[in-house]
């Protein structure tokens, strides 16, 4: 069914074909949005713009990947009797980069403190390979090469990460604007688009809604 969805705007979508989401809009001022990006078998690409029944059919069929990945982990964590271990850095946690009872579930969230910059240094500092440490951040979810920059955050993240410190610490526009090396407006821009994803996240932080309250104990 994630094909289906392409199909609604690329009806020649079919094998052999790639594709990907990037997002638009964050550093632009303007809400954000998501473009299709397909490529067919000859290398040839197009980017169009996704209404939301498609892009809600995308993304539903690519959580999926995530949950069954989680669920075969808390599987074998049930069949050792171990704990499960979750992956999302501050980065992630903060913006709401993961997918509810799928990556973002765990029993113990051991980074979620650490920036990514700071997960990145960890890994060289414990001279992990140097495959894991130079590795790009993707979302090794679809078929075309993606950085996490172009499907979710305004920034590459290392940018990303002295935003949200920045703006966890108060700076003033301009102050990040002179860090990064970008105009106030846009820094005011980069700003805005944190606080937006932060808000419209919330419910992927959220504990399931009772009806009454239970007193355990």
């Amino acid at each position: 069914w994630r094909d289906e969805a392409i199909r609604e705007v690329v009806p020649e979508y079919g094998e052999g074909w790639k594709n990907k989401i990037v997002i638009r809009g964050g550093m632009d001022g303007q809400i954000n949005r998501y473009e299709l990006v397909v490529e067919d078998p000859r290398g040839q690409r197009q980017q169009v713009r996704l209404p939301l029944k498609p892009y809600l059919q995308i993304v539903a069929a690519t959580n999926f990947k995530q949950r069954i990945r989680k669920t075969l982990e808390y599987c074998w964590a049930d069949r050792l009797n171990y704990a499960v271990l979750g992956t999302p850095n501050r980065l992630e946690y903060d913006q709401g980069f993961f997918v509810k009872h799928g990556d973002g579930a765990a029993d113990i969230k051991p980074i979620a403190h650490l920036y990514k910059s700071q997960v990145y240094a960890l890994a060289r500092h414990m001279q992990l390979p140097d495959a894991i440490c130079n590795s790009t951040p993707t979302t090794d979810t679809y078929s075309l090469a993606q950085g996490q920059d172009e499907f979710y955050f305004a920034l590459p993240y290392e940018q990303m990460d002295v935003a949200v410190f920045a703006l966890n610490n108060n700076w003033p526009a301009e102050k990040l604007a002179s860090e990064l090396s970008m105009t106030v407006e846009q820094a005011g821009w980069v700003y805005a688009d944190i606080e937006r994803k932060r808000k419209t996240t919330r419910y992927l932080h959220a504990a399931p809604v009772l009806l009454d309250e239970i007193r355990l104990g």
